[in-house]
């Protein structure tokens, strides 16, 4: 399985963006569809549990059962610290107790369910795709598919230990694709396979280069999540309630990247330039989009007009390229358009590889912008950007998705797999990149309860509450929350402001090992939903109050220490 999904015009997204921090808990806490969806609550947010009212049949939940009286009634087991009602699973934030569920649950109530399994696939690419192992090249990934596969049941085990699934259990399958990450044809007859052979509730996974695997899934009424390149809002209300992303969609990235440059960094001096002789102008913004999906044209158009019409802002110059393997050739004629048109800033919206071919072919044209993250696919993480020439990075910054890294062995996936095993995971390079899309799909499991239905899914994630961001944790919410403008389909609400550091000393990257460079976090990390970012100049470059990450958890989120059930 390549672990992601694409951000952007359809770009080489080969692996989440580092989401392991990101603990997605629904618990259906409150009502289902037969009540109208609220409005976007404040980005402080409200505790999931001040407002419960409606949960399905057979389903109960800690706070709830303490609002009616009733919690001292019931045997929560042992995965329940009922001085908390939370989980005693050491992740963040931490799961609500759910409470046991005896009795029928109905049998088959869905394709790829019975009385006692709910089946899942795990899907993934060949071992020997070409695209991806030139890109896991690039950063040493040696991880194999049995490797991740192993790594994805650890987690299905200690879920399916922890939460509560109405008497069934998940069982994890695998399918390895037939074609390369590009191929629709072979990802189409994948997609009819499985759902015809396999016949699965849902499948993680996709490849990540084209969105015919997910269409076919959903037209055969299979469930899946994390198995597109980026889509619109729209395509996946159109293929409702089957195609599930952690991330953000491309227009919500899009609607971010529009208010970030309208309110941080247009109509302002280029100050952070390169070049010393830009930074008394006020800034000419170029982009550089990845051109490789059908609908790039029409985002570009989506994006230019946000731009255009709520801050009067337009590009200077506009470049696209294919594929990051095309810019050996091609890239050496975008930076000179750039030049030409006298941008002093840079917005780059596309893959991990192309800053590489890029940053090089501008120092070598004398040409040294600020550069700006667009809607990006793991850009911004430290172990593709000490790939870039960093006189070019050093001048780069902008807003991600990412969260500021905890020590390694405080918290987050690596740390919740050794916990439980008592050793490391078998994917130890890409463990933290595996629990995201699992955690989606148990979440809504113990929150829908025995009937479990690809409908009752979408209802009790649109019916959750919005899980407001902590210190290591972005927002989290789905349906309709007047967050971003159409319904909502992926987790991801917010992002944070970072500047490249190349000064940074003995940090370690994403999948480990201590390197130069790193991305600071301005302001102490603190996240924006898209129409909360300040008006005023983008505060990046002062490490007085940015961090790289935290020295120990923060006090506010640290976990209790529980002994793991088995």
């Amino acid at each position: 399985m390549q672990l992601g999904m694409a951000r952007t015009w359809g770009p080489l997204a080969v692996v989440v963006s580092l989401i392991g921090c990101l603990l997605v808990w629904v618990g259906a806490t409150e009502p289902l569809p037969e009540t109208t969806p609220t409005t976007a609550q404040p980005h402080s947010g409200s505790s999931p549990t001040d407002d419960i009212r409606v949960l399905p049949p057979g389903v109960e939940v800690f706070a709830r059962a303490e609002q009616r009286g009733i919690a001292d009634t019931i045997d929560w087991g042992d995965r329940c610290d009922t001085s908390t009602g939370k989980l005693k699973l050491p992740q963040w934030p931490q799961s609500d107790c759910f409470a046991p569920f005896t009795g029928p649950n109905g049998g088959a109530t869905e394709t790829g369910v019975d009385a006692e399994t709910i089946k899942v696939v795990l899907y993934q690419a060949k071992s020997d795709d070409p695209v991806l192992s030139f890109i896991y090249s690039q950063i040493g990934n040696r991880d194999t598919n049995d490797d991740i596969f192993e790594t994805f049941r650890g987690f299905v085990d200690i879920y399916n230990r922890y939460y509560e699934l109405y008497g069934r259990k998940v069982v994890l399958d695998r399918y390895i694709a037939t074609g390369a990450i590009n191929d629709a044809a072979a990802a189409t007859a994948d997609a009819e396979t499985i759902a015809r052979d396999i016949k699965p509730f849902a499948v993680i996974g996709g490849p990540d280069l084209t969105e015919a695997f997910a269409d076919t899934l959903a037209a055969n009424k299979v469930l899946c999540i994390a198995c597109t390149p980026g889509q619109p809002g729209q395509w996946y209300v159109d293929r409702a309630p089957y195609v599930w992303s952690v991330l953000r969609t491309v227009d919500q990235g899009l609607y971010t990247l529009a208010n970030y440059l309208g309110r941080r960094v247009a109509g302002r001096k280029a100050e952070f330039a390169g070049d010393a002789s830009m930074r008394d102008r006020t800034r000419v913004l170029g982009l550089v989009r990845l051109n490789s999906s059908a609908n790039a044209q029409e985002l570009e158009d989506y994006f230019t007009g946000l731009l255009r019409d709520r801050y009067e802002v337009e590009f200077a110059e506009i470049q696209s390229y294919g594929l990051p393997t095309e810019l050996a050739a091609s890239g050496k004629d975008i930076i000179t358009a750039m030049k030409e048109a006298g941008v002093t800033t840079v917005v780059f919206s596309g893959d991990p590889l192309g800053p590489q071919s890029l940053t090089k072919l501008a120092t070598e044209q004398g040409y040294h912008p600020e550069w700006v993250l667009g809607v990006t696919s793991l850009v911004d993480t430290t172990v593709f950007s000490r790939t870039y020439d960093q006189s070019q990075w050093a001048h780069a910054f902008g807003p991600s998705g990412l969260f500021a890294p905890t020590p390694p062995g405080t918290a987050g996936p690596s740390y919740l797999y050794r916990w439980y095993f008592g050793e490391p995971a078998p994917a130890e390079k890409t463990v933290s990149l595996i629990s995201g899309p699992l955690q989606v799909l148990f979440g809504a499991l113990q929150g829908i309860g025995p009937n479990l239905t690809h409908q009752l899914f979408q209802d009790v994630l649109f019916g959750n509450p919005i899980r407001p961001p902590s210190p290591i944790t972005a927002q989290v919410s789905f349906g309709n929350r007047g967050v971003y403008p159409d319904p909502d389909f992926a987790a991801t609400d917010d992002a944070t402001e970072v500047w490249w550091d190349p000064t940074a000393t003995g940090v370690p990257s994403e999948i480990g090992g201590a390197g130069n460079g790193a991305w600071q976090f301005a302001n102490g990390a603190k996240r924006y939903l898209p129409d909360e970012w300040p008006e005023g100049p983008a505060e990046v470059f002062d490490p007085s109050h940015s961090i790289t990450g935290f020295e120990e958890i923060p006090p506010a989120i640290k976990l209790p220490e529980f002994p793991p059930l088995r």
